[in-house]
């Protein structure tokens, strides 16, 4: 991300100055508005990353402003200040749209920290063609053309409504975090707060205070009490991304949460409930880092109570054509001509044939790419990147040659895994399936293939 701008808008001069000074010295453009109605206009001339602004505010309070921006360009992010710490005021500003919030009076490393998270690259759009609904949505529509990825929807459609903790395995880019908020809007959760925390994101000195919340004087700048995200998510539903990232001593206290349903703030003596959903997410092999000694088994049990495991882009080619078609309306839209291009069937049957070793982020970062750098309204093969056009004559040949081989050793694999399964399940399919992440019909149809029915 380039040159962040940043819009700061409170009616109080000596806060607008102090983050004004403050954000500009850590290289940050910065703009301020004494109030919402302010803050609009600005909006209308200058590009905004970013909005810093009061909740109790004259003209407009920062709700009523949050919700105008939103309706404006919902890509913006959000920090809203308030003096009022209430957990219905933390929840309210969340659901709204905003990405965090501080409470006054509020140490500056309070604003840094959050500024720099939402810095952040994030994914914008649901990378499996179907509509991304709000967040206050109760229905949840995503799709897909790939069998494998119809057993997994159909899988966490089964699971949503159970309640039970569910962890999210595939590599980079294959759009866990999508399959985590269908899990919540499909549940029967889906009208209290669903709370993201990506822990591979923040340092693990503020991770602890981001999850548990904290008291006041629990550190150097904890001038007033704040609520976690689990208190946040009460009732509700929280998305642990990149779970393998967590060190050993939070692990422990994850541990808790999980069996006990209670935590401590940091700096506190109070026992704080949380009847919270849990949904995991990871691209690294977890089982294997508990064999190393780098994650707690028994945490690992305890998150492993559904495995639903994303495939990669490359297995599930029949999406790539409605995902390009996706990414090409989404470069349309902000593009200066708000013209859409198209992809010439030779360059559609090059990204086919690509392996895509960043999923779908990488087909989002090509498409936009092509649509910079190609002339005219068609995208042509020489537009897309060297090692998308060399692939797919280099694996001509290859796969020939390989193909019958890898298809029988991965047979060979699936059969044993399965057989495995349905051992520790003493012949139970449904057990097996949840065990295995598939559908009890999908395993059917396997077990008919080896010929290991009864």
């Amino acid at each position: 991300m380039g040159q962040i701008n940043i819009l700061v808008v409170d009616d109080e001069q000596h806060v607008r100055q102090l983050l004004n000074k403050v954000l500009t010295k850590e290289g940050y453009q910065v703009c301020t508005a004494c109030d919402g109605l302010e803050g609009l206009e600005i909006l209308q001339t200058i590009n905004v990353d970013i909005i810093i602004s009061d909740i109790k505010m004259p003209k407009m309070t920062g709700i009523e402003f949050l919700h105008r921006v939103k309706e404006m360009d919902p890509e913006i992010a959000f920090i809203l200040i308030t003096a009022f710490a209430t957990m219905e005021t933390a929840i309210d500003a969340l659901k709204s749209g905003a990405q965090d919030y501080v409470t006054k009076p509020f140490d500056i490393t309070e604003i840094l920290t959050a500024v720099k998270k939402l810095c952040l690259p994030v994914q914008k759009r649901d990378p499996f063609g179907g509509l991304l609904l709000g967040a206050r949505e109760t229905q949840y529509s995503i799709s897909s053309k790939s069998p494998k990825m119809q057993e997994v929807l159909q899988l966490a459609k089964q699971v949503a409504a159970c309640g039970s903790t569910v962890l999210l395995t595939g590599e980079t880019g294959t759009g866990k975090g999508y399959i985590a908020r269908a899990l919540h809007q499909w549940g029967l959760r889906n009208d209290k707060p669903l709370i993201n925390v990506n822990c591979g994101a923040i340092p693990d000195n503020l991770l602890e205070s981001e999850l548990f919340g904290y008291e006041k004087g629990a550190f150097t700048g904890a001038v007033s009490s704040k609520p976690g995200r689990f208190e946040l998510a009460d009732g509700g539903t929280i998305f642990l991304d990149e779970i393998g990232d967590i060190s050993p001593s939070l692990q422990v206290k994850l541990l808790r949460v999980l069996q006990e349903k209670t935590f401590e703030r940091l700096g506190g003596i109070r026992s704080v409930k949380a009847d919270v959903r849990v949904i995991a997410a990871t691209n690294k092999n977890l089982l294997k880092e508990v064999r190393e000694g780098h994650f707690r088994e028994d945490l690992y049990y305890r998150l492993n109570v559904v495995p639903i495991h994303i495939p990669p882009l490359r297995e599930r080619v029949e999406d790539i054509e409605d995902l390009v078609t996706i990414f090409l309306e989404d470069s349309a839209r902000i593009s200066t001509t708000n013209t859409r291009k198209e992809l010439t069937s030779e360059a559609m049957k090059c990204l086919k044939a690509y392996s895509w070793p960043g999923n779908i982020r990488e087909l989002e970062n090509i498409i936009e790419r092509c649509v910079v750098i190609s002339s005219g309204n068609t995208i042509h093969v020489d537009s897309l990147p060297i090692e998308v056009r060399e692939e797919k004559e280099v694996s001509k040949s290859f796969h020939k040659k390989q193909e019958p081989m890898l298809n029988n050793a991965i047979d060979s694999i699936e059969k044993e895994v399965i057989q495995n399964a349905m051992t520790e399940s003493g012949g139970n399919k449904t057990k097996a399936a949840l065990a295995l992440g598939i559908s009890r019909r999908s395993l059917h149809r396997k077990l008919q293939k080896y010929a290991m029915n009864d």
